[in-house]
């Protein structure tokens, strides 16, 4: 049993007040209600091993494809943690790698058909999302806070 006497003091009263408006609490209950309502509707349609946190791998998949450290530039994680979603994707069908014709050490990513109807539907789910965040507080006021959040991400990987 650990004994030792903490000195650190927290005014648990002051943190809860500003837990509800504190940024990250609001992202990851954002997040949180993103992927609980458009999980449930993608595995009615048959995407029942998708996850909402594979977007942002998915979504940087281009025509031309990407290779892993590519991919992992983008999603802003590891190679090795890339890798391990890029076999999880290709094992589920959501993607394909193919050897680089000029370099066969190394490997491009591409979306597969299922990974393209997968964004289909997704685009419907997305749309109920923006239809409901709409209805709750006004479109021009949602475009408002996309409008911010692009602004505020874009000057985020200029400092990058």
């Amino acid at each position: 049993m650990d004994t030792q006497k903490h000195t650190v003091t927290v005014d648990f009263n002051h943190s809860c007040l500003g837990r509800n408006t504190s940024m990250m609490h609001l992202m990851g209950r954002l997040k949180r209600f993103t992927s609980t309502f458009i999980e449930p509707r993608l595995q009615a349609l048959g995407y029942t091993d998708f996850k909402l946190s594979y977007l942002v791998f998915l979504s940087s998949i281009d025509e031309q494809g990407i290779t892993n450290s590519e991919l992992a530039k983008q999603a802003g994680v590891t190679k090795q943690m890339t890798s391990k979603i890029v076999s999880l994707l290709e094992e589920a069908g959501y993607i394909y790698t193919q050897k680089k014709s000029v370099d066969c050490r190394s490997s491009l990513i591409f979306l597969s058909d299922r990974g393209k109807a997968l964004f289909v539907q997704l685009k419907g789910c997305m749309q109920e999302v923006r239809s409901r965040f709409d209805a709750l507080v006004g479109h021009g006021r949602i475009e408002q806070m996309i409008e911010t959040i692009t602004q505020l991400v874009d000057e985020l990987d200029k400092v990058e």
